[in-house]
């Protein structure tokens, strides 16, 4: 897509700091890390969202997204990694173009969590049995 700023970046014509690259994938810094080193990882082709994408085209990007998880915690020293994914603007996805984010973390940096809310009573086993559902049917 011609006016996707990650399509953009994965043509070149804009300018970033590759740190992976493959006929299918392409790994980047975040310009606005959450700490030095947090990697955007996505396919090449243009998919609007995980949903999106072919199921047998996510095996190779997680494969990537894996090993950036290991140079980030065995290489570069970070204690853990988040790995996050937002899929279309209410759950925060701001770029309409699959991608992971790859945090590293250190403790006491700062990042915080979602916090959790719970389940009224039977809530959980009503959602769970709708979700369930929902899974055979796709």
């Amino acid at each position: 897509m011609s006016e996707c700023l990650f399509c953009k970046i994965i043509a070149k014509t804009i300018p970033s700091e590759i740190v992976y690259e493959d006929d299918g994938v392409m790994a980047f810094l975040d310009v606005n890390p959450v700490n030095p080193g947090h990697v955007l990882v996505m396919p090449k082709q243009h998919y609007e969202d995980f949903m999106a994408m072919p199921e047998e085209a996510c095996l190779p990007l997680v494969k990537i997204i894996q090993r950036v998880m290991h140079a980030l915690t065995n290489d570069l020293g970070y204690e853990g990694v988040n790995l996050m994914q937002n899929n279309r603007p209410a759950a925060g996805q701001v770029i309409p173009h699959l991608h992971f984010h790859v945090i590293p973390r250190k403790t006491g940096d700062g990042y915080t969590h979602w916090h959790g809310q719970g389940y009224g009573n039977g809530e959980a086993a009503v959602i769970g049995a709708k979700i369930r559902e929902a899974i055979k049917n796709i």
